[in-house]
């Protein structure tokens, strides 16, 4: 079964009720969205009803709340070894996460591991399994996915050994999993058109099932700039073949496939991806698909 969707909106009036609604606008069966701004530590307090409201929108629609993914804000930096000070602001913040996840019932947080600031990657790589194994509790229905990074500077996590590592190292192993991101992978010099290739090395050294969500983003780089640019479906440098064999490969069946790509001219794009991924048939024409749509 195909599970597509994007990421989408959540704001303090509507709540879970807005992302849902937003997320059935493109024609989507799953969605992501962050619990309040990426960028900063303000978060408004969850209204249950809303919540209740959204579970009654998605059951009607047949959105199943697995197929919902919550992200971590960019701010959290587990992997700062260097200041202790932001490793601990990161540490509490991912745990307030968790606990807004399990009020809202979703069951998978997408996390970015953080960069190492300039360290050792490994000394980077032991503070990242050191707050995963203080926040993660036996208690918790979350899970906790690593996003595989570029490679961007200081990032860690970009390749299958690191994540290894960092799994190898986690009390509750139930409580870890992997999210794939395919522009990060592209940029970090994995050949998408090479992809079972990929998951053959995943599959024995971490285990497909492992991976709980995948990023579906084209890139506006070549394999290897480790960069991290999305670029829409088709688009960029992964082409849309090469997209669509990883959306619908059989390995990764049944796990939410999420779109981050770009807005074009200020609106989002994923209505038509979504269909054109539905249909697998790229759509050459979606920059004006989309300006029509928005301003018809």
């Amino acid at each position: 079964m195909l599970y597509i969707g994007s990421h989408v909106s959540y704001k303090k009036d509507s709540e879970l009720v807005g992302s849902v609604n937003e997320a059935l606008s493109y024609k989507s069966n799953a969605f992501m969205f962050y619990t309040g701004a990426p960028q900063n530590t303000r978060r408004d307090k969850i209204d249950d009803n809303l919540t209740l409201k959204a579970y009654e929108i998605m059951k009607e629609n047949n959105i199943m709340l697995e197929n919902v993914i919550i992200h971590a804000p960019y701010i959290i930096n587990i992997a700062n070894s260097v200041d202790l000070e932001k490793w601990e602001f990161g540490e509490n913040f991912l745990r307030t996460e968790i606990e807004r996840a399990e009020k809202l019932g979703v069951k998978y947080i997408v996390l970015h591991p953080g960069s190492s600031v300039g360290a050792p990657v490994e000394a980077a790589l032991n503070r990242v399994i050191k707050a995963l194994n203080s926040v993660l509790l036996e208690s918790d229905n979350v899970i906790i996915c690593i996003e595989t990074m570029a490679g961007k500077g200081n990032e860690v996590g970009k390749n299958i050994d690191e994540l290894k590592y960092i799994i190898d190292n986690i009390d509750l192993k139930d409580k870890i999993g992997i999210c794939l991101d395919t522009c990060h992978l592209n940029d970090s010099g994995v050949d998408i058109s090479k992809f079972d290739d990929y998951l053959d090395e995943f599959d024995k050294k971490i285990g497909i099932d492992k991976i709980h969500v995948v990023h579906v983003n084209d890139s506006k780089n070549p394999l290897g700039s480790h960069k991290d640019r999305h670029e829409n479906i088709g688009y960029g440098t992964i082409g849309y073949d090469n997209l669509i064999n990883v959306i619908y490969n059989k390995r990764l069946d049944n796990i939410p496939k999420i779109l981050e790509t770009p807005y074009i001219e200020g609106y989002p794009p994923y209505k038509f991806e979504i269909e054109s991924i539905r249909n697998k048939k790229f759509n050459s024409n979606l920059t004006n698909d989309v300006i029509n749509f928005y301003n018809k």
